[in-house]
């Protein structure tokens, strides 16, 4: 219970030094650095939604400070559960945490702002990209540091998931993967499986912890 109690209170401190180095910038300075970070990340992704989280994890818990871990952990399983690109759910997500619904349509812009474009030109060119053998021996090597890049955000992410030593949460991990590689379950459900899950061990948690 007391361990418990001091990783609630760990959590509570790390949001609060979050909230304080957020509202200590200037709102602009914050959405000018959100759109800038948005943007960036969203031109040099390719391979999915599951990409973008890695460069968001990087870029908005690493190095700007404005989300832990475990806020980059529970979005990204919004982002997924929520219908839509990932990469917009998660940029919509982030940029509410950050900087509230200003937030929100200014990492949304910078989002779709390179896929816009870059499809456009595209779909412009399309018969010349299609029938370049150059271009299709770039994307196969795309494909190889994206596998590399998903790769990494996996090990990250269920790294931070073991973290908290939690036992529903490490065997809930396990049981997710079993039934997505072995057995080929859809996502969606698994999803929601674990959602339903969540919310029962919340419910005997808090019944638990009333009962003492």
């Amino acid at each position: 219970m007391n361990s418990d109690e001091n990783k609630k209170d760990d959590k509570q401190k790390i949001s609060e030094n979050i909230e304080k180095t957020v509202s200590g910038e200037k709102k602009g300075s914050v959405l000018l650095k959100l759109f800038l970070t948005t943007l960036y990340i969203s031109a040099f992704t390719f391979g999915g939604g599951f990409v973008i989280v890695t460069f968001m994890k990087s870029r908005f818990v690493d190095k700007l400070h404005w989300i832990t871990e475990s806020e980059m952990l529970d979005l990204t399983a919004i982002a997924q559960a929520s219908p839509g690109a990932i990469a917009v759910n998660a940029a919509i997500l982030v940029g509410w945490r950050a900087a509230g619904f200003f937030g929100m349509i200014t990492a949304v812009t910078g989002t779709v702002i390179p896929p816009i474009v870059i499809i456009s030109v595209i779909s412009l060119f399309y018969k010349a990209f299609a029938s370049n053998k150059y271009v299709s021996l770039v994307l196969k090597g795309m494909q190889a540091g994206v596998a590399a890049v998903i790769f990494d955000v996996v090990c990250s992410l269920g790294a931070s998931v073991v973290k908290e030593k939690s036992a529903f949460q490490i065997i809930v991990m396990i049981a997710a993967f079993i039934a997505s590689v072995i057995f080929d379950v859809n996502v969606i459900f698994i999803i929601l499986a674990a959602a339903v899950l969540g919310v029962i061990y919340w419910a005997a948690e808090k019944r638990r912890a009333k009962s003492r």
